[in-house]
Protein backbone atom coordinates (compact mmCIF):
# COMPACT_ATOMS: atom_id res chain seq x y z
CA UNK A 1 0.00 0.00 0.00
CA UNK A 2 1.64 3.52 -1.17
CA UNK A 3 0.48 6.22 1.28
CA UNK A 4 1.22 9.06 -0.73
CA UNK A 5 -0.89 12.04 1.12
CA UNK A 6 0.07 13.79 4.28
CA UNK A 7 -1.61 16.49 6.77
CA UNK A 8 -0.46 19.84 6.21
CA UNK A 9 2.79 20.56 7.66
CA UNK A 10 4.76 23.35 9.37
CA UNK A 11 7.65 24.23 6.67
CA UNK A 12 10.74 23.79 8.48
CA UNK A 13 14.59 23.91 7.65
CA UNK A 14 15.37 20.58 9.17
CA UNK A 15 17.45 18.31 6.56
CA UNK A 16 15.31 14.98 6.37
CA UNK A 17 16.90 12.34 8.45
CA UNK A 18 19.39 9.82 6.43
CA UNK A 19 18.25 6.00 6.67
CA UNK A 20 20.01 4.82 9.70
CA UNK A 21 20.30 0.53 10.58
CA UNK A 22 19.12 -0.47 7.75
CA UNK A 23 18.50 -4.03 9.75
CA UNK A 24 16.36 -2.61 12.46
CA UNK A 25 12.93 -3.62 10.19
CA UNK A 26 13.44 -3.88 6.52
CA UNK A 27 14.72 -7.42 5.80
CA UNK A 28 11.01 -8.48 5.75
CA UNK A 29 10.90 -6.19 2.63
CA UNK A 30 13.66 -7.29 0.65
CA UNK A 31 13.02 -8.22 -3.04
CA UNK A 32 9.10 -7.90 -2.14
CA UNK A 33 7.22 -6.75 -5.74
CA UNK A 34 4.83 -3.54 -4.90
CA UNK A 35 1.39 -4.45 -2.60
CA UNK A 36 -0.39 -2.75 -4.81
CA UNK A 37 0.30 -5.16 -7.48
CA UNK A 38 -1.64 -8.64 -8.27
CA UNK A 39 2.22 -10.12 -8.46
CA UNK A 40 3.17 -8.67 -5.16
CA UNK A 41 0.11 -9.82 -3.12
CA UNK A 42 1.51 -11.69 0.24
CA UNK A 43 -0.54 -15.20 0.19
CA UNK A 44 0.15 -18.21 2.38
CA UNK A 45 -1.46 -21.80 2.30
CA UNK A 46 -0.20 -25.03 1.17
CA UNK A 47 1.63 -26.12 4.31
CA UNK A 48 -0.29 -28.26 7.25
CA UNK A 49 1.06 -26.27 10.75
CA UNK A 50 0.37 -26.36 14.24
CA UNK A 51 -1.55 -24.38 16.09
CA UNK A 52 0.74 -21.82 18.50
CA UNK A 53 0.90 -22.18 21.97
CA UNK A 54 0.13 -19.36 24.20
CA UNK A 55 2.09 -20.67 27.24
CA UNK A 56 4.99 -21.49 24.96
CA UNK A 57 5.13 -18.36 23.43
CA UNK A 58 4.92 -16.05 26.48
CA UNK A 59 7.39 -18.66 27.71
CA UNK A 60 9.90 -17.44 25.05
CA UNK A 61 9.24 -14.25 25.31
CA UNK A 62 10.27 -13.95 29.00
CA UNK A 63 13.51 -16.00 28.59
CA UNK A 64 14.17 -13.30 25.37
CA UNK A 65 13.58 -10.20 28.03
CA UNK A 66 15.32 -11.76 30.84
CA UNK A 67 18.57 -11.23 29.12
CA UNK A 68 20.64 -8.71 31.55
CA UNK A 69 23.37 -7.95 29.43
CA UNK A 70 21.56 -7.74 26.13
CA UNK A 71 18.59 -5.90 28.18
CA UNK A 72 20.69 -3.63 29.75
CA UNK A 73 22.80 -2.77 26.68
CA UNK A 74 19.39 -2.33 24.80
CA UNK A 75 17.65 0.02 27.50
CA UNK A 76 21.17 2.35 27.10
CA UNK A 77 20.65 2.39 23.09
CA UNK A 78 16.88 3.07 23.46
CA UNK A 79 18.14 5.99 26.21
CA UNK A 80 20.48 7.77 24.16
CA UNK A 81 18.06 7.83 20.57
CA UNK A 82 15.30 9.18 22.88
CA UNK A 83 17.37 12.10 23.22
CA UNK A 84 18.56 12.46 20.13
CA UNK A 85 15.05 11.89 18.63
CA UNK A 86 13.71 14.39 21.14
CA UNK A 87 16.51 17.21 19.85
CA UNK A 88 15.74 16.32 16.08
CA UNK A 89 19.24 15.39 15.61
CA UNK A 90 18.69 11.09 15.59
CA UNK A 91 19.45 9.85 11.76
CA UNK A 92 16.70 6.63 12.05
CA UNK A 93 14.69 6.79 9.36
CA UNK A 94 12.23 3.72 7.43
CA UNK A 95 13.55 1.88 4.96
CA UNK A 96 12.21 3.22 1.79
CA UNK A 97 10.26 -0.19 1.20
CA UNK A 98 8.25 0.32 4.23
CA UNK A 99 4.97 1.50 2.21
CA UNK A 100 3.95 2.20 6.18
CA UNK A 101 5.83 4.94 6.36
CA UNK A 102 5.79 6.72 2.32
CA UNK A 103 4.10 9.77 3.41
CA UNK A 104 5.74 12.72 2.89
CA UNK A 105 4.55 13.80 6.60
CA UNK A 106 6.93 11.02 8.20
CA UNK A 107 9.87 12.47 7.11
CA UNK A 108 9.20 16.62 6.79
CA UNK A 109 6.60 16.93 10.17
CA UNK A 110 9.04 17.23 12.98
CA UNK A 111 6.13 15.22 15.22
CA UNK A 112 5.67 12.21 12.42
CA UNK A 113 9.17 11.80 12.36
CA UNK A 114 9.64 11.48 15.88
CA UNK A 115 7.45 9.09 16.21
CA UNK A 116 8.22 7.18 13.24
CA UNK A 117 11.90 7.42 14.86
CA UNK A 118 10.98 6.38 18.08
CA UNK A 119 8.99 3.20 17.05
CA UNK A 120 11.89 2.22 14.83
CA UNK A 121 14.06 2.22 17.72
CA UNK A 122 12.38 -0.06 20.08
CA UNK A 123 11.73 -2.11 17.13
CA UNK A 124 15.08 -2.71 16.49
CA UNK A 125 15.84 -3.07 20.37
CA UNK A 126 13.27 -6.15 19.94
CA UNK A 127 14.80 -7.13 16.71
CA UNK A 128 18.51 -7.46 18.48
CA UNK A 129 17.23 -8.83 21.85
CA UNK A 130 15.79 -11.58 19.56
CA UNK A 131 19.82 -12.13 17.93
CA UNK A 132 21.07 -12.19 21.33
CA UNK A 133 18.56 -15.22 22.03
CA UNK A 134 19.39 -16.97 19.43
CA UNK A 135 23.29 -16.63 19.74
CA UNK A 136 22.76 -17.29 23.39
CA UNK A 137 22.51 -21.17 22.04
CA UNK A 138 18.53 -21.04 22.20
CA UNK A 139 16.99 -24.15 20.34
CA UNK A 140 16.21 -22.47 17.37
CA UNK A 141 12.56 -23.98 17.23
CA UNK A 142 12.12 -21.42 20.31
CA UNK A 143 13.49 -18.59 18.94
CA UNK A 144 11.19 -18.71 15.61
CA UNK A 145 8.56 -18.63 18.39
CA UNK A 146 9.44 -16.07 20.09
CA UNK A 147 10.21 -13.82 16.68
CA UNK A 148 6.91 -14.57 15.57
CA UNK A 149 5.19 -13.31 18.39
CA UNK A 150 7.70 -10.13 18.76
CA UNK A 151 7.13 -9.65 14.93
CA UNK A 152 3.25 -9.66 15.56
CA UNK A 153 3.42 -7.36 18.56
CA UNK A 154 6.05 -4.86 16.55
CA UNK A 155 3.48 -4.72 13.90
CA UNK A 156 0.60 -3.87 15.82
CA UNK A 157 2.65 -0.95 17.80
CA UNK A 158 3.02 0.82 14.63
CA UNK A 159 1.46 4.17 14.77
CA UNK A 160 0.21 4.00 10.98
CA UNK A 161 -2.48 1.28 12.72
CA UNK A 162 -4.29 4.63 14.69
CA UNK A 163 -6.23 7.09 13.00
CA UNK A 164 -4.03 9.92 15.02
CA UNK A 165 -1.06 8.28 13.77
CA UNK A 166 -1.87 7.74 10.33
CA UNK A 167 -1.64 11.29 8.54
CA UNK A 168 -2.75 9.61 5.14
CA UNK A 169 -5.92 8.45 7.03
CA UNK A 170 -6.44 12.11 8.71
CA UNK A 171 -5.72 13.91 5.29
CA UNK A 172 -8.52 11.13 3.64
CA UNK A 173 -10.88 11.69 6.67
CA UNK A 174 -10.43 15.65 6.39
CA UNK A 175 -10.76 15.50 2.51
CA UNK A 176 -13.97 12.81 2.34
CA UNK A 177 -15.41 15.20 5.13
CA UNK A 178 -15.47 12.25 7.05
CA UNK A 179 -17.24 9.65 4.79
CA UNK A 180 -13.75 7.55 4.93
CA UNK A 181 -14.05 7.40 8.82
CA UNK A 182 -17.90 6.06 8.69
CA UNK A 183 -17.08 3.76 5.64
CA UNK A 184 -14.38 2.49 7.56
CA UNK A 185 -16.13 1.66 10.66
CA UNK A 186 -18.83 0.37 8.61
CA UNK A 187 -16.38 -2.20 7.30
CA UNK A 188 -15.03 -2.56 10.98
CA UNK A 189 -18.35 -3.18 12.23
CA UNK A 190 -18.99 -6.15 9.12
CA UNK A 191 -15.41 -7.45 10.30
CA UNK A 192 -16.62 -8.03 13.56
CA UNK A 193 -19.67 -9.46 13.07
CA UNK A 194 -18.56 -11.71 9.75
CA UNK A 195 -14.84 -12.17 10.22
CA UNK A 196 -14.04 -13.06 13.15
CA UNK A 197 -12.56 -9.32 14.26
CA UNK A 198 -10.33 -9.65 11.31
CA UNK A 199 -9.91 -6.90 8.39
CA UNK A 200 -10.74 -8.82 5.39
CA UNK A 201 -8.79 -9.63 2.38
CA UNK A 202 -10.66 -9.61 -0.28
CA UNK A 203 -13.98 -9.15 -1.70
CA UNK A 204 -14.94 -12.68 -1.91
CA UNK A 205 -18.30 -11.83 -3.82
CA UNK A 206 -16.81 -10.27 -6.99
CA UNK A 207 -15.31 -14.01 -7.90
CA UNK A 208 -17.47 -17.12 -8.95
CA UNK A 209 -15.27 -20.59 -8.99
CA UNK A 210 -15.83 -21.58 -12.45
CA UNK A 211 -17.10 -18.29 -13.38
CA UNK A 212 -14.36 -16.21 -13.06
CA UNK A 213 -11.73 -18.78 -11.67
CA UNK A 214 -11.06 -22.06 -12.14
CA UNK A 215 -12.05 -21.46 -16.42
CA UNK A 216 -9.82 -23.75 -18.36
CA UNK A 217 -12.22 -25.68 -20.28
CA UNK A 218 -12.38 -29.42 -19.20
CA UNK A 219 -14.34 -32.49 -17.86
CA UNK A 220 -14.31 -34.58 -14.73
CA UNK A 221 -13.56 -37.77 -15.65
CA UNK A 222 -13.02 -39.81 -12.49
CA UNK A 223 -14.61 -39.17 -9.29
CA UNK A 224 -14.16 -41.33 -5.58
CA UNK A 225 -14.69 -40.51 -2.38
CA UNK A 226 -11.25 -38.11 -2.10
CA UNK A 227 -10.64 -37.11 -5.25
CA UNK A 228 -12.18 -35.83 -8.75
CA UNK A 229 -9.82 -36.14 -11.46
CA UNK A 230 -10.43 -32.95 -14.66
CA UNK A 231 -8.95 -33.51 -17.72
CA UNK A 232 -8.48 -30.54 -19.36
CA UNK A 233 -9.36 -30.03 -23.26
CA UNK A 234 -6.33 -29.53 -25.44
CA UNK A 235 -5.86 -26.17 -27.28
CA UNK A 236 -3.61 -27.58 -30.11
CA UNK A 237 -4.24 -29.94 -32.71
CA UNK A 238 -1.28 -32.29 -31.15
CA UNK A 239 -0.19 -33.63 -28.47
CA UNK A 240 2.54 -34.90 -26.13
CA UNK A 241 1.26 -38.86 -25.78
CA UNK A 242 2.27 -39.23 -22.13
CA UNK A 243 -0.17 -37.70 -19.84
CA UNK A 244 0.55 -34.94 -17.00
CA UNK A 245 -1.09 -35.53 -13.34
CA UNK A 246 -0.72 -32.54 -11.23
CA UNK A 247 -1.37 -33.44 -7.60
CA UNK A 248 -2.35 -29.79 -5.94
CA UNK A 249 -1.57 -29.67 -1.83
CA UNK A 250 -4.29 -31.42 0.59
CA UNK A 251 -4.72 -27.72 1.50
CA UNK A 252 -6.74 -25.23 -0.28
CA UNK A 253 -8.23 -25.48 -3.75
CA UNK A 254 -7.00 -26.17 -6.16
CA UNK A 255 -7.83 -23.07 -8.72
CA UNK A 256 -4.57 -21.75 -7.61
CA UNK A 257 -3.22 -23.10 -10.33
CA UNK A 258 -6.49 -22.38 -13.09
CA UNK A 259 -7.12 -18.55 -11.70
CA UNK A 260 -7.93 -16.94 -14.92
CA UNK A 261 -6.93 -16.87 -18.22
CA UNK A 262 -3.54 -15.49 -18.82
CA UNK A 263 -2.70 -16.34 -14.74
CA UNK A 264 -3.34 -20.28 -14.92
CA UNK A 265 -0.62 -22.74 -14.85
CA UNK A 266 -3.18 -25.31 -16.49
CA UNK A 267 -3.99 -23.28 -19.16
CA UNK A 268 -0.05 -22.78 -19.81
CA UNK A 269 0.96 -26.52 -19.68
CA UNK A 270 -2.06 -27.03 -21.92
CA UNK A 271 -0.75 -24.23 -24.78
CA UNK A 272 2.06 -26.62 -24.96
CA UNK A 273 0.65 -29.22 -26.37
CA UNK A 274 0.79 -31.12 -22.52
CA UNK A 275 -2.56 -33.54 -21.51
CA UNK A 276 -3.05 -32.46 -18.02
CA UNK A 277 -4.66 -34.50 -15.82
CA UNK A 278 -5.98 -32.25 -12.41
CA UNK A 279 -6.51 -33.86 -9.08
CA UNK A 280 -9.09 -32.15 -7.08
CA UNK A 281 -9.67 -33.22 -3.34
CA UNK A 282 -12.83 -33.12 -1.54
CA UNK A 283 -12.91 -31.26 1.23
CA UNK A 284 -13.01 -33.73 4.24
CA UNK A 285 -15.34 -32.91 7.36
CA UNK A 286 -15.51 -34.98 10.86
CA UNK A 287 -16.84 -37.74 9.75
CA UNK A 288 -13.73 -37.82 6.65
CA UNK A 289 -11.40 -37.19 9.79
CA UNK A 290 -9.60 -40.94 9.77
CA UNK A 291 -8.41 -40.14 6.04
CA UNK A 292 -4.51 -40.26 6.03
CA UNK A 293 -1.67 -40.14 3.83
CA UNK A 294 -2.55 -43.89 2.74
CA UNK A 295 -6.10 -42.33 1.75
CA UNK A 296 -4.25 -39.71 0.04
CA UNK A 297 -1.42 -41.43 -1.52
CA UNK A 298 -3.83 -43.73 -2.65
CA UNK A 299 -5.79 -41.12 -4.49
CA UNK A 300 -2.74 -40.31 -6.54
CA UNK A 301 -2.41 -43.72 -8.09
CA UNK A 302 -5.81 -43.83 -8.99
CA UNK A 303 -6.12 -40.38 -10.50
CA UNK A 304 -2.47 -41.85 -12.75
CA UNK A 305 -4.57 -45.22 -13.31
CA UNK A 306 -7.44 -42.63 -14.94
CA UNK A 307 -5.11 -41.08 -16.92
CA UNK A 308 -3.15 -43.82 -18.02
CA UNK A 309 -6.38 -45.63 -19.30
CA UNK A 310 -8.35 -42.35 -21.17
CA UNK A 311 -4.89 -41.44 -23.02
CA UNK A 312 -3.80 -44.96 -23.53
CA UNK A 313 -0.23 -44.37 -22.16
CA UNK A 314 1.69 -46.97 -19.89
CA UNK A 315 3.00 -44.23 -17.53
CA UNK A 316 2.64 -40.43 -17.02
CA UNK A 317 4.67 -37.68 -15.21
CA UNK A 318 3.54 -35.83 -12.38
CA UNK A 319 3.95 -32.45 -10.49
CA UNK A 320 3.32 -32.13 -6.68
CA UNK A 321 3.05 -28.91 -4.92
CA UNK A 322 3.39 -27.68 -1.47
CA UNK A 323 2.14 -30.23 0.60
CA UNK A 324 0.78 -32.29 -2.63
CA UNK A 325 4.24 -32.55 -3.50
CA UNK A 326 5.07 -35.13 0.02
CA UNK A 327 1.94 -36.83 -0.75
CA UNK A 328 3.26 -37.64 -4.27
CA UNK A 329 6.84 -38.65 -2.88
CA UNK A 330 4.93 -41.19 -0.72
CA UNK A 331 3.18 -42.50 -3.66
CA UNK A 332 6.23 -42.69 -5.83
CA UNK A 333 8.45 -44.58 -3.21
CA UNK A 334 5.69 -47.28 -2.95
CA UNK A 335 6.14 -47.68 -6.79
CA UNK A 336 9.66 -47.55 -6.28
CA UNK A 337 9.46 -50.56 -4.16
CA UNK A 338 7.33 -52.58 -6.17
CA UNK A 339 9.07 -52.00 -9.47
CA UNK A 340 6.20 -50.18 -10.64
CA UNK A 341 6.99 -48.14 -13.92
CA UNK A 342 3.46 -46.29 -14.28
CA UNK A 343 5.32 -42.63 -13.14
CA UNK A 344 7.86 -42.04 -15.55
CA UNK A 345 9.30 -38.67 -13.97
CA UNK A 346 8.14 -35.96 -11.52
CA UNK A 347 8.04 -32.12 -10.87
CA UNK A 348 8.25 -30.55 -7.10
CA UNK A 349 7.48 -26.69 -6.75
CA UNK A 350 8.33 -25.15 -3.45
CA UNK A 351 7.64 -28.72 -1.44
CA UNK A 352 10.05 -29.53 1.70
CA UNK A 353 10.72 -33.23 2.16
CA UNK A 354 14.06 -32.38 4.56
CA UNK A 355 12.47 -30.54 7.76
CA UNK A 356 15.85 -30.23 9.17
CA UNK A 357 16.01 -26.88 7.68
CA UNK A 358 15.66 -23.64 9.76
CA UNK A 359 12.52 -22.15 8.89
CA UNK A 360 9.91 -19.60 10.73
CA UNK A 361 7.68 -22.76 10.01
CA UNK A 362 9.49 -24.39 13.14
CA UNK A 363 7.91 -22.18 15.49
CA UNK A 364 5.18 -24.60 15.56
CA UNK A 365 7.05 -27.89 15.38
CA UNK A 366 8.40 -27.79 18.58
CA UNK A 367 7.30 -31.73 20.56
CA UNK A 368 5.05 -30.13 23.23
CA UNK A 369 3.51 -27.58 20.41
CA UNK A 370 2.71 -30.73 19.00
CA UNK A 371 1.27 -33.19 21.10
CA UNK A 372 -1.00 -30.35 22.07
CA UNK A 373 -1.91 -29.97 18.06
CA UNK A 374 -2.74 -33.52 17.46
CA UNK A 375 -4.76 -33.66 20.86
CA UNK A 376 -6.96 -30.70 19.37
CA UNK A 377 -7.07 -31.88 15.86
CA UNK A 378 -8.03 -35.34 17.02
CA UNK A 379 -11.04 -33.63 19.22
CA UNK A 380 -12.67 -31.51 16.55
CA UNK A 381 -11.91 -34.39 13.77
CA UNK A 382 -10.49 -31.70 11.08
CA UNK A 383 -8.51 -28.75 11.65
CA UNK A 384 -10.18 -26.01 9.16
CA UNK A 385 -8.73 -23.33 7.03
CA UNK A 386 -9.32 -20.28 9.40
CA UNK A 387 -7.28 -22.31 12.31
CA UNK A 388 -4.43 -22.75 9.86
CA UNK A 389 -4.98 -19.71 7.87
CA UNK A 390 -4.73 -17.67 11.45
CA UNK A 391 -0.76 -18.75 11.49
CA UNK A 392 -0.13 -17.84 8.19
CA UNK A 393 -1.30 -14.78 8.61
CA UNK A 394 0.47 -14.00 11.79
CA UNK A 395 3.78 -15.26 10.00
CA UNK A 396 3.31 -11.57 8.09
CA UNK A 397 1.29 -9.06 10.20
CA UNK A 398 2.63 -6.22 8.02
CA UNK A 399 1.18 -7.46 4.98
CA UNK A 400 -1.97 -9.67 5.68
CA UNK A 401 -2.99 -7.98 9.13
CA UNK A 402 -2.58 -4.27 9.53
CA UNK A 403 -2.45 -3.36 5.83
CA UNK A 404 -5.84 -4.66 5.26
CA UNK A 405 -6.80 -2.95 8.36
CA UNK A 406 -5.40 0.43 7.16
CA UNK A 407 -7.09 0.06 4.23
CA UNK A 408 -10.25 -0.57 5.50
CA UNK A 409 -10.99 0.77 8.79
CA UNK A 410 -8.92 3.39 8.81
CA UNK A 411 -9.19 4.43 4.89
CA UNK A 412 -12.35 3.61 4.41
CA UNK A 413 -11.69 1.69 1.43
CA UNK A 414 -13.35 -1.23 0.03
CA UNK A 415 -11.54 -4.72 0.21
CA UNK A 416 -9.99 -5.97 -2.68
CA UNK A 417 -11.07 -7.92 -5.44
CA UNK A 418 -7.92 -10.06 -6.29
CA UNK A 419 -8.54 -13.43 -8.17
CA UNK A 420 -5.66 -15.03 -5.74
CA UNK A 421 -6.61 -13.22 -2.73
CA UNK A 422 -10.10 -14.99 -3.12
CA UNK A 423 -8.51 -18.45 -3.15
CA UNK A 424 -6.59 -17.69 -0.16
CA UNK A 425 -10.25 -17.09 1.51
CA UNK A 426 -11.71 -19.98 0.29
CA UNK A 427 -10.21 -22.76 2.56
CA UNK A 428 -10.80 -26.24 3.29
CA UNK A 429 -10.22 -28.56 6.29
CA UNK A 430 -7.72 -31.11 6.69
CA UNK A 431 -8.16 -34.42 8.43
CA UNK A 432 -7.13 -34.72 12.00
CA UNK A 433 -5.39 -38.09 10.77
CA UNK A 434 -3.20 -36.27 8.04
CA UNK A 435 -2.30 -33.37 10.04
CA UNK A 436 -1.03 -35.77 12.80
CA UNK A 437 0.80 -37.39 10.35
CA UNK A 438 2.12 -34.14 8.97
CA UNK A 439 3.15 -33.04 12.20
CA UNK A 440 4.57 -36.49 12.96
CA UNK A 441 6.75 -35.06 9.59
CA UNK A 442 7.61 -32.15 11.02
CA UNK A 443 8.75 -33.63 14.60
CA UNK A 444 11.11 -36.19 13.77
CA UNK A 445 11.96 -35.29 9.98
CA UNK A 446 10.13 -38.94 9.13
CA UNK A 447 10.41 -38.73 5.18
CA UNK A 448 14.00 -38.32 4.82
CA UNK A 449 14.80 -41.58 7.56
CA UNK A 450 14.55 -44.47 5.68
CA UNK A 451 11.96 -46.78 7.58
CA UNK A 452 10.38 -44.04 10.46
CA UNK A 453 7.23 -43.56 8.17
CA UNK A 454 5.50 -46.38 6.47
CA UNK A 455 2.93 -45.35 3.19
CA UNK A 456 0.57 -47.80 1.70
CA UNK A 457 2.09 -50.78 3.62
CA UNK A 458 5.70 -49.52 2.10
CA UNK A 459 8.46 -48.27 4.63
CA UNK A 460 9.64 -44.88 2.75
CA UNK A 461 13.38 -44.89 1.50
CA UNK A 462 13.41 -41.87 -0.49
CA UNK A 463 16.78 -42.85 -2.05
CA UNK A 464 14.27 -46.02 -3.65
CA UNK A 465 12.70 -42.80 -6.23
CA UNK A 466 14.96 -42.87 -9.00
CA UNK A 467 12.84 -41.54 -11.65
CA UNK A 468 13.66 -38.00 -13.07
CA UNK A 469 12.99 -34.82 -11.16
CA UNK A 470 12.40 -31.09 -11.80
CA UNK A 471 12.84 -29.39 -8.22
CA UNK A 472 12.10 -25.72 -7.88
CA UNK A 473 12.08 -23.45 -5.05
CA UNK A 474 11.37 -19.42 -3.93
CA UNK A 475 14.18 -17.09 -3.17
CA UNK A 476 11.76 -15.06 -0.88
CA UNK A 477 9.51 -17.89 0.74
CA UNK A 478 9.81 -18.28 4.26
CA UNK A 479 7.33 -21.18 4.82
CA UNK A 480 9.82 -23.63 2.59
CA UNK A 481 13.03 -22.14 2.09
CA UNK A 482 14.54 -22.65 -1.10
CA UNK A 483 17.76 -24.00 -0.14
CA UNK A 484 15.24 -26.84 1.76
CA UNK A 485 13.43 -27.40 -1.34
CA UNK A 486 16.92 -27.71 -2.87
CA UNK A 487 17.71 -30.38 -0.74
CA UNK A 488 15.24 -32.70 -2.66
CA UNK A 489 17.70 -32.83 -5.33
CA UNK A 490 20.06 -35.09 -2.99
CA UNK A 491 17.56 -37.16 -1.37
CA UNK A 492 16.46 -38.77 -4.56
CA UNK A 493 17.93 -40.78 -6.58
CA UNK A 494 17.46 -40.07 -10.38
CA UNK A 495 19.32 -37.12 -12.24
CA UNK A 496 17.59 -33.94 -11.12
CA UNK A 497 16.97 -30.51 -12.53
CA UNK A 498 16.93 -27.44 -9.86
CA UNK A 499 15.53 -24.09 -10.80
CA UNK A 500 15.29 -21.12 -8.12
CA UNK A 501 12.08 -18.87 -8.87
CA UNK A 502 11.76 -15.14 -7.35
CA UNK A 503 8.91 -14.52 -5.06
CA UNK A 504 7.31 -16.10 -2.07
CA UNK A 505 5.18 -19.42 -1.57
CA UNK A 506 2.16 -19.19 -3.40
CA UNK A 507 3.21 -16.18 -5.32
CA UNK A 508 6.19 -18.12 -7.22
CA UNK A 509 3.58 -20.71 -8.33
CA UNK A 510 1.06 -17.93 -10.06
CA UNK A 511 3.94 -16.56 -11.88
CA UNK A 512 3.49 -16.71 -15.78
CA UNK A 513 5.41 -15.85 -18.57
CA UNK A 514 5.51 -12.18 -19.29
CA UNK A 515 5.46 -10.65 -15.97
CA UNK A 516 9.21 -8.30 -16.35
CA UNK A 517 9.60 -8.09 -12.53
CA UNK A 518 9.58 -12.36 -12.45
CA UNK A 519 12.76 -14.07 -12.08
CA UNK A 520 14.22 -17.55 -12.26
CA UNK A 521 17.90 -19.14 -11.92
CA UNK A 522 18.93 -22.32 -13.95
CA UNK A 523 22.30 -23.88 -13.26
CA UNK A 524 24.30 -27.04 -13.83
CA UNK A 525 23.65 -30.55 -11.82
CA UNK A 526 22.88 -30.00 -8.50
CA UNK A 527 25.43 -30.57 -5.94
CA UNK A 528 25.38 -30.85 -2.17
CA UNK A 529 25.72 -27.20 -1.72
CA UNK A 530 22.61 -25.32 -2.71
CA UNK A 531 24.60 -21.75 -2.18
CA UNK A 532 27.03 -22.96 -4.50
CA UNK A 533 24.55 -23.45 -6.66
CA UNK A 534 23.17 -20.83 -6.37
CA UNK A 535 26.43 -18.74 -6.81
CA UNK A 536 26.74 -20.12 -10.03
CA UNK A 537 23.56 -20.02 -11.35
CA UNK A 538 22.31 -17.86 -14.60
CA UNK A 539 19.51 -15.50 -14.05
CA UNK A 540 16.52 -15.41 -15.94
CA UNK A 541 13.93 -13.14 -16.73
CA UNK A 542 10.80 -14.98 -16.59
CA UNK A 543 8.69 -17.93 -15.27
CA UNK A 544 9.56 -21.31 -13.97
CA UNK A 545 6.74 -22.66 -16.23
CA UNK A 546 9.08 -22.41 -19.01
CA UNK A 547 12.22 -24.33 -17.73
CA UNK A 548 9.53 -26.32 -16.36
CA UNK A 549 7.66 -27.10 -19.70
CA UNK A 550 10.64 -28.05 -21.65
CA UNK A 551 11.51 -30.19 -19.16
CA UNK A 552 8.05 -31.30 -18.97
CA UNK A 553 7.74 -31.91 -22.89
CA UNK A 554 11.15 -33.51 -23.69
CA UNK A 555 9.50 -36.43 -20.59
CA UNK A 556 6.15 -36.93 -22.39
CA UNK A 557 6.99 -38.72 -25.41
CA UNK A 558 5.94 -38.11 -29.45
CA UNK A 559 3.50 -36.03 -30.50
CA UNK A 560 0.30 -37.32 -30.99
CA UNK A 561 -3.70 -35.85 -32.87
CA UNK A 562 -5.05 -34.47 -29.82
CA UNK A 563 -8.24 -36.41 -28.58
CA UNK A 564 -11.35 -35.63 -29.98
CA UNK A 565 -13.34 -35.59 -26.92
CA UNK A 566 -12.89 -36.33 -23.49
CA UNK A 567 -12.58 -38.89 -21.56
CA UNK A 568 -13.24 -42.89 -22.19
CA UNK A 569 -15.72 -45.78 -21.78
CA UNK A 570 -14.06 -46.65 -18.72
CA UNK A 571 -13.59 -43.53 -17.84
CA UNK A 572 -16.94 -41.08 -19.06
CA UNK A 573 -17.46 -37.12 -18.92
CA UNK A 574 -19.34 -37.19 -15.40
CA UNK A 575 -19.38 -32.83 -15.41
CA UNK A 576 -17.87 -29.80 -16.73
CA UNK A 577 -14.86 -28.49 -15.01
CA UNK A 578 -14.00 -27.39 -12.17
CA UNK A 579 -16.09 -29.99 -10.99
CA UNK A 580 -18.13 -30.49 -7.63
CA UNK A 581 -15.76 -30.89 -5.05
CA UNK A 582 -13.78 -27.48 -5.68
CA UNK A 583 -17.47 -25.88 -4.61
CA UNK A 584 -18.27 -28.25 -1.79
CA UNK A 585 -21.00 -30.72 -3.61
CA UNK A 586 -20.58 -34.28 -3.36
CA UNK A 587 -22.90 -35.75 -5.65
CA UNK A 588 -24.89 -38.85 -5.07
CA UNK A 589 -23.38 -42.24 -6.19
CA UNK A 590 -24.96 -43.37 -9.14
Amino acid sequence: MQLTEGVPVTTTTTTPPRPRRAADRPAADAGRAPRDTPQGIPVEGGEPVAMPSPRGMVRGVAATLAQPRPLAREAVRLGRDALRILRGTDEIAPSPKDARFADPAWSLHPGYRRLAQSYLATTGALDRLVEDFAAGGADWREVEQVRFVLTALSSALAPTNTLPGNPAALKRAFDTAGLSLARGARNMLSDLVHNGGMPSQVDRSAFTVGEDLGVTPGAVVYRDEIVELIQYTPSTPRVRARPLVVVPPPIGRFYFLDLRPGRSLVEYAVSRGLQVFMISWRNPTKAQSEWDLDTYAGGVLSAVDAAREITGSPDVTTLGLCAGGQVMTTALNHLAAQGDERVAAAGYAVTLLDFASRAPLGAFSGPRLLDVARRNSRRRGVITARQMGSVFTWMRPDDLVFNYLVRQWLMGEAPPAFDILAWNADGTNLPARLHEQFLDIFQHNALVKPGALTVLGTPVHLSRITVPTFVTGALTDHLTPWHGCYRTTQLLSGPSTFVLSSSGHIQSLVNPPGNPKARYWTGGEPGPDAHAWRAAAEEHTGSWWEPWSEWAIERSGDEVPAPESLGSTAHPVLEAAPGSYVRDRVPARG
